[in-house]
């Protein structure tokens, strides 16, 4: 056997919006709108220049449905690329792009070959000695444990084997095609190119299975470093397995504590303080940043009083460190030192008065059903990225800091 490398990709959701900041500023919206597509460009560009034997995606190459072509002759034209380089592409479908999910099609290259769904299959690489197995979904929904379908390893040859499935379970995610670690092991390939986790995870490493995470992140949700994986081959066996980082815009959250902010201003150095390491990071991509504001400080009430110039200025500060940090969103999650809620003594406090409402059960349940109600009239998407049930306590904190900010914390 000789030795090879191949890149390893899974979860391109090729024309998912990235959901964020995209109202605030056109080109910022631009940038947004073609990340993913230009991290999957960036893959190709990558595997040309380091002369890997082939490319594998593990499921999810499309969100879902073409409204058009666009997306389709996207994707047609950088395996193009790799075609013209001799670099042959393997996909299975997963639950995003299954086969009854996806109506529109484009002819590839014949170097693209993608598993069906009816059976497991195995396409033999003469020339390195590769049987790479994979067997793509039929539809979303796959209950079955396709990995027991798998044709057994091809003796003395490297045995790949591709599949989209949630394998052990993640909670964020559906849970599609499972098997266990066990499972997969007893197929007795040295590698599995997994999909459909959207983070990089290691299951094991005799055998390798692998999850690569998504090309690029899609929201605040998922944060971090996301791309592909990189795989040397040498003697049948895997000799090393590396991350390639490919997104072009990458969502970060920080906590900054301002228990030693006295007013806003101190808010705004601390935050500045500790965006301050990401600077490093947006030198190469956009950076999306959501900010918790937390900790017992005397600016609790001030920092909600005014909100919109708060965000401005922790906006304005992380341009300061690079223009392409951008702030996500704000959540203010402090709260006051216990003697700022203390009985005033006046005829209406407003602090023990809202203390007191919090409470109130009929208070709640009207609360969350108005806030459902609103749920229901905004788009889909950020809706659920508002997550006004799981955020409801922070969400009356904050309406409650900035009832008092504005009254200044005086008595009525």
């Amino acid at each position: 056997m000789t030795a090879f490398s191949f890149i390893h990709a899974a979860d391109l959701h090729l024309g998912s919006p990235l959901s964020g900041l995209a109202t605030r500023d056109a080109d910022l919206a631009r940038r947004l709108a073609s990340a993913g597509r230009q991290a999957f460009e960036d893959l190709v560009s990558q595997a040309i220049e380091r002369s890997v034997a082939f490319v594998v995606v593990a499921g999810d190459v499309y969100d879902g449905d073409w409204a058009d072509t666009t997306i389709g002759l996207f994707f047609a034209r950088q395996v193009a690329r790799l075609d013209r380089a001799g670099i042959p592409t393997i996909l299975v479908r997963g639950n995003h792009d299954a086969e009854s999910v996806i109506t529109r099609s484009i002819t590839l290259p014949d170097s693209v070959h993608v598993f069906p769904a009816a059976r497991a299959g195995t396409l033999r690489l003469d020339a390195l000695r590769v049987a790479i197995h994979g067997r793509s979904f039929q539809g979303r929904a796959v209950e079955e444990n396709l990995s027991l379908t798998y044709p057994a390893a091809v003796p003395g040859w490297f045995n790949l084997g591709v599949l989209h499935t949630s394998c052990t379970g993640h909670a964020a995610h559906e849970t599609y095609a499972p098997c266990s670690v066990a499972d997969l092991a007893a197929r007795g390939y040295e590698y599995w190119a997994l999909g459909h986790i959207h983070e990089y995870a290691e299951l094991s490493r005799d055998p390798w299975i692998v999850f690569p995470g998504n090309l690029q992140g899609r929201s605040v949700r998922e944060c971090g470093e996301k791309g592909a994986v990189v795989v040397d081959v040498a003697d049948g066996r895997v000799t090393g397995v590396s991350r390639l980082p490919l997104d072009r815009a990458r969502f970060e959250r920080i906590a900054v504590d301002l228990a030693a902010a006295a007013d806003p201003r101190g808010a705004v150095e601390a935050v500045e303080a500790a965006l301050r390491p990401l600077a490093a990071v947006a030198a190469r991509r956009l950076l999306l940043v959501r900010v918790h504001l937390v900790g017992t400080t005397r600016a609790h009430d001030a920092l909600a009083a005014d909100r919109e110039t708060l965000t401005a200025e922790i906006q304005a500060a992380a341009h300061r460190l690079h223009e392409d940090i951008w702030l996500e969103r704000l959540k203010i999650e402090t709260c006051r030192p216990r003697a700022a809620v203390e009985p005033s003594g006046a005829a209406i406090d407003p602090a023990a008065l809202l203390a007191e409402l919090d409470r109130d059960p009929d208070f709640r349940t009207r609360a969350k059903a108005a806030l459902a109600e609103i749920g229901g009239r905004i788009p889909v998407t950020a809706a659920a990225e508002a997550d006004f049930d799981a955020e409801f306590d922070a969400l009356c904190a904050e309406a409650e800091a900035l009832v008092l900010g504005r009254l200044g914390g005086r008595p009525c």
